[in-house]
């Protein structure tokens, strides 16, 4: 199979290699896909670029969300069969040093969900890691319905889907942005208040749209550059979850005020979260996708031998929404 990999980290450009690989093989409760569509994360690029850890294999196929058709499938397979479409997740984690940015992946059955047929293969790899994690952020505890979320970051790839799971979930939804384009990103996924953090009052317009209660959940994007903020405009015994701390990576924790208020912290990272909880996750973001028309961002697409290019549309930072690489081109 054709497949982008890389061997030492470093700049895209000058690590990441195209050329034939084996293809693998379905083994006992995995499946096979014929990836159509490869989705870049931030990690992803992260892993690549040596910003997190060592390389954990000596060869690494990067990223971990895709859509395809599944053409093969191993002993114990139940749930899925040949010739389904699909989307998946955590690609390249969980022990897996391929991910999706090659012609086929084979990982186990169970971080595989049937993809609508009304939803392209390109649309499809936009859920994977982003999708998960929003439902994980909001749902993790329990209903939402009646709660003020608060989504930071309420136009990336996380937050707007963020937006849309909280409105399904029956929640009044703040999201905030940072310019006038991912403003109207937020207010199209559903947001009832959307605060561009650099130009507005963002603890005064949360506390006046809550009647000065405060807000119930905030989903952070940014727990170490948005703490001060966040708990100027949260409410009592209510929840941070954090998915991302890239602001600042090392933030001091101000326990004494969030157990004044009874706040939860809770951080997430979708690979370590148990797998009832994933498996919920799949079966309610399967019925948010079957019960009306919803919004999937695709920033830019490039061919999969152009895979370097799109890790740095990632690394620019200012895309509105998922990079994806078609595998089939």
């Amino acid at each position: 199979m054709k497949a982008v990999w890389y061997e030492r980290t470093g700049p895209a450009r000058e690590v990441l290699a195209h050329g034939e690989m084996p293809t693998p093989v379905a083994g006992p409760g995995e499946v096979r896909v014929r990836l159509e569509a490869s989705g870049i994360n931030p990690a992803d690029v992260g892993r690549r670029g040596g910003g997190y850890r060592p390389m954990e294999y000596p060869r690494v196929i990067p990223n971990s969300d895709g859509a395809g058709i599944i053409d093969q499938v191993g002993d114990g397979v139940t749930r899925l069969k040949i010739g389904q479409r699909v989307w998946l997740f955590n690609g390249q984690r969980n022990g897996r040093a391929f991910g999706t940015a090659a012609e086929h992946i084979a990982l186990a059955e169970h971080l595989v969900t049937p993809l609508p047929d009304n939803l392209s293969f390109a649309e499809g790899a936009t859920l994977g890691i982003p999708a998960m994690t929003a439902w994980t952020c909001l749902y993790c505890d329990g209903p939402i319905v009646g709660q003020t979320v608060l989504v930071t970051g309420g136009a990336g790839a996380v937050g707007h889907y963020a937006v849309q799971l909280a409105k399904w979930g029956g929640a009044q939804v703040i999201a905030t942005v940072s310019s006038p384009a991912k403003a109207e990103q937020a207010r199209l996924a559903g947001a009832d208040l959307v605060v561009n953090y650099k130009t507005d009052d963002v603890v005064a317009k949360a506390m006046a749209f809550t009647t000065q209660r405060g807000v119930d959940r905030v989903v952070d994007v940014d727990f170490g550059g948005n703490i001060e903020t966040t708990l100027k405009l949260i409410g009592v015994n209510s929840t941070i979850a954090v998915y991302a701390t890239n602001g600042n990576r090392t933030p001091v924790v101000p326990m004494r005020e969030l157990m004044e208020k009874c706040i939860a912290l809770r951080a997430l990272v979708l690979f370590a979260l148990p797998p009832p909880l994933l498996a919920a996750a799949q079966a309610d973001i399967t019925k948010w996708l079957a019960a009306g028309s919803r919004i999937h961002n695709v920033a830019a697409q490039f061919a999969l031998s152009d895979t370097a290019e799109a890790h740095l549309a990632v690394e620019k930072g200012d895309k509105l929404g998922t990079v994806i690489v078609d595998c089939a081109r």
